[in-house]
């Protein structure tokens, strides 16, 4: 839940506060492609996110000494897929808005159905069943569900690869989006 409060703040703000301050435009306007513009907007927040998780991974093996059972490929890999969708979001919300007032309100109405669909507190199976489709649409679920399983059930990348899908599908739906909104100023 840190990593996506995060990350999804750092990749919305960054893009409005260009717009605030008038440097975005400047921007458009360079020899950079969509591609690129997104890539140099994303790396940042993945960067940081990654470093936020294995604070995180650290503190829960020293200091909790909850002991891992899995791989450290495995975990990684989910963490940046899931980062990956993650920072997708947030530029796209990013592209759509005007202000930074707007992408905080835009993140935090996002992040509550997101945190509280994922299963984080209460299982998936428990809800009801439209709301069991909508979580389809949130990383947070399938990232928490590998995490667990790698962590602590010593699980590797083909025991969780089904959950990657959608948070690639995320990511490949939200990224082109936000690059196609930049450059339209939509």
């Amino acid at each position: 839940m840190l990593g996506l409060v995060q990350v999804l703040m750092l990749s919305g703000l960054s893009v409005a506060r260009e717009r605030e301050q008038g440097t975005f435009d400047q921007l458009l306007v360079t020899p950079l492609s969509n591609f690129q513009i997104l890539i140099g907007k994303a790396v940042a927040p993945i960067l940081i996110g990654i470093f936020q998780s294995t604070i995180v991974l650290l503190i829960c093996r020293f200091f909790f000494k909850i002991p891992f059972a899995g791989d450290f490929f495995s975990l990684y890999l989910t963490i940046f897929v899931f980062i990956l969708s993650c920072v997708g979001i947030g530029l796209s919300i990013s592209a759509i808005s005007n202000s930074m007032q707007q992408v905080m309100v835009y993140c935090f109405v996002l992040l509550m159905p997101m945190v509280l669909l994922s299963g984080m507190a209460t299982p998936v199976e428990n809800m009801p069943e439209i709301l069991q489709k909508i979580t389809y649409a949130d990383p947070m679920r399938f990232a928490l569900n590998s995490v667990r399983r790698i962590y602590l059930e010593g699980c590797n990348f083909l025991d969780v690869w089904e959950n990657f899908l959608p948070m690639l599908i995320v990511a490949a739906i939200t990224l082109p989006l936000a690059g196609y909104l930049f450059r339209n100023n939509l």
